[in-house]
């Protein structure tokens, strides 16, 4: 009994310990481990410190913001910015690719395939950016900006395609500047992205305040806004490749054609997991809407919203997606099957954690919340809260599932049809459940079609011998 404590406490000591800036020797096997729990806690502290700073920023600039601009001019910027949710496939999953490729080559020392990676996504995302910012421009003149945003007045209406223009190439320079961020993920060093994020939202806030101080226009508003983040993302990627891995800079000789279609490949897998992933979701307050009517909706998306933002795994776990990549390529399965096995752990303890007072108290705080009309039926809060236990044990699992290409191949196929096949149970459930029925048919299907051949498939993976045969057909 009194030995329980000390255990606790020394494993504390243990994870505290790795937080440090000087790395770990990676001679050795411990050392390796260490540095890899050392780049995650970094990694995971500076991105809630991003994270944090980010909504300070939106806290003090939105109603700022909404003052000085009025309703519809603001409006206007945010349907412009939340249109670009169009473009989150627009790298065709290369960014994705790359952090693999690097994971990979970081875990078998293999500097002329970082090399080669590098230049052949950087030159691929520059095309397509290219190709889009040439379609954009020829587009432009004909395009009534008026009409596609609603705006009537004739600020709005002036404001309307310079403010569209603005944010389009803000957003494309972003995708090769991308991969100095892709860089930094695949050597398990986002931490230093994060802090160029950081310096880019400030900056990006103090742009705001001084173009609301001297009464800009919008787009210059937006300018400063959009354009300090990709500033620092231009200053973040002449460090990386100017000073601490100029090895690495985009080198048009390096370019190959044939790797480049490679890691294409390996994107339209991660592009077909986010476009399942968008269906199984975003088909919840449609099939709501078409049968019971859009006033329905409300409570749905409001329980929906609060547990969405509760998912604590999600907020750690991914930043050991590279970990697993180079753990793997070094064929330190124990490693990984140590790791995971915490994470899955930690991750879905938290999500029971957090789920059993949503599920016990949840209709009195959304009642408090948002007001008596939305609140949700005991059957969809406890819909909910095994949809998070779901969440959570994924948020563990999936960072190693895309580690590897063959693993990643496998999940792309089962999640896209657990997503089909929740859609299909959401039409069948509703009219017999009502709403309710929709959660359950998410859980119903993920619990059965992603959560058991994901299992299935990462502690078969984690088997030398099964994993040496797929590395061989892959």
């Amino acid at each position: 009994m009194s030995t329980e404590p000390n255990t606790i406490k020394a494993k504390a000591q243990q994870y505290i310990s790795v937080i440090r800036l000087a790395p770990f020797d990676l001679s050795t096997p411990l050392g390796r481990s260490k540095e890899r729990l050392r780049r995650a806690a970094l990694t995971t502290l500076s991105s809630l410190t991003a994270r944090s700073i980010y909504v300070l920023a939106t806290l003090i600039s939105v109603p700022l913001s909404l003052n000085y601009l009025g309703t519809e001019r603001y409006g206007l910027w945010m349907t412009v910015t939340s249109t670009l949710g169009l473009l989150a496939f627009a790298d065709l999953g290369i960014g994705n690719g790359l952090v693999n490729a690097l994971s990979e080559a970081d875990g078998r020392d293999d500097s002329a395939l970082a090399k080669r990676a590098v230049s052949s996504g950087f030159f691929m995302l520059l095309a397509i950016a290219l190709f889009l910012l040439s379609i954009f421009l020829v587009a432009y003149p004909f395009i009534p900006w008026e009409r596609v945003f609603n705006v009537t007045s004739d600020t709005a209406i002036f404001e309307s395609g310079p403010v569209a223009l603005v944010v389009v190439v803000c957003f494309l320079l972003n995708m090769p500047l991308g991969v100095v961020l892709r860089v930094q993920w695949g050597y398990q060093e986002a931490f230093v992205n994060f802090a160029w994020q950081i310096a880019g939202t400030v900056f990006g806030l103090a742009g705001v305040l001084i173009a609301i101080y001297v009464r800009a226009p919008l787009p210059w508003l937006v300018l400063a806004i959009s354009g300090m983040p990709t500033l620092a993302a231009l200053a973040n990627s002449f460090v990386q490749f100017g000073f601490i891995r100029p090895w690495l800079r985009p080198s048009f000789s390096q370019l190959d054609w044939r790797y480049a279609r490679g890691l294409l490949g390996v994107g339209f897998w991660f592009v077909l997991i986010q476009l399942m992933a968008l269906i199984g979701t975003a088909t919840d307050n449609l099939v709501i809407a078409q049968f019971l009517g859009a006033g329905a909706v409300a409570g749905y998306a409001v329980t929906q919203k609060i547990y969405w933002s509760l998912v604590l795994g999600q907020h750690f776990t991914g930043v050991f997606w590279p970990a697993f990549g180079e753990a793997v390529a070094r064929s330190d399965y124990a490693w990984a099957r140590r790791i995971l096995k915490r994470l899955l752990m930690i991750s879905t303890g938290l999500g029971v954690v957090v789920a059993l007072p949503l599920l016990i108290f949840g209709q009195e705080i959304i009642r408090i919340w948002a007001g008596p009309d939305v609140v949700p039926s005991i059957g969809l809060l406890a819909g909910f809260s095994m949809w998070m236990l779901l969440i959570s044990y994924a948020s563990a699992i999936t960072p190693f599932l895309n580690s590897t290409t063959p693993m990643l191949r496998g999940q792309a196929k089962y999640y896209s049809i657990t997503a089909l096949v929740s859609v299909i149970l959401k039409i069948v459930l509703v009219p017999y459940w009502n709403v309710e029925g929709v959660i359950w048919a998410t859980v119903i299907a993920y619990s059965v079609l992603f959560v058991v051949p994901a299992t299935l498939q990462a502690y078969s993976a984690l088997n030398p011998v099964v994993a040496s045969r797929i590395g061989e057909t892959a």
